[in-house]
């Protein structure tokens, strides 16, 4: 699109983008939350706590962009349902770490076989086009936009 181009929405990468990572994060949900009674910000909160062990909410905030608050309201529920718990940080102790319990590992260790059925799902669609895409994207991961 240069200076000449009409603005054209549907044409709009920001736009396209988001409402394709809307999709995919909404077709993932379904799979899950009827099973676990988790949402969106619980699973991210969840796998990010599986992926990286013992982390605390600014952890959490900054690795994936979810809102301190939401953050913070999604590892209560998670704590009160028994799948994470808190721990006070040997370091800093005004902070909190979250770790995984017993229940919350097995819980992810059947989400994450959710997961990876739904991204094969996800790169047939894409077929020879998916290397091409993991490309872009970490491309504008690592740009200073």
């Amino acid at each position: 699109m240069n200076n000449q181009d009409p603005f054209v929405l549907a044409s709009y990468l920001p736009y396209k983008l988001t409402v394709v990572a809307q999709k995919l994060s909404a077709g993932f949900s379904e799979r899950y939350r009827e099973r676990y009674g988790i949402s969106i910000a619980e699973w991210r909160v969840l796998v990010h706590v599986a992926d990286a062990g013992l982390v605390s909410i600014r952890d959490i905030h900054e690795r994936v962009h979810l809102d301190k608050v939401a953050a913070s309201r999604a590892a209560s529920k998670l704590v009160e349902a028994g799948f994470l718990v808190k721990e006070t940080n040997e370091t800093d102790r005004r902070l909190i770490a979250l770790t995984l319990t017993p229940k919350g590992d097995a819980m992810m260790k059947e989400i994450l076989e959710i997961a990876l059925q739904y991204q094969a799902k996800i790169e047939t669609v894409l077929g020879d086009e998916k290397d091409a895409l993991f490309e872009a994207l970490d491309q504008l991961l690592e740009a200073d936009l």
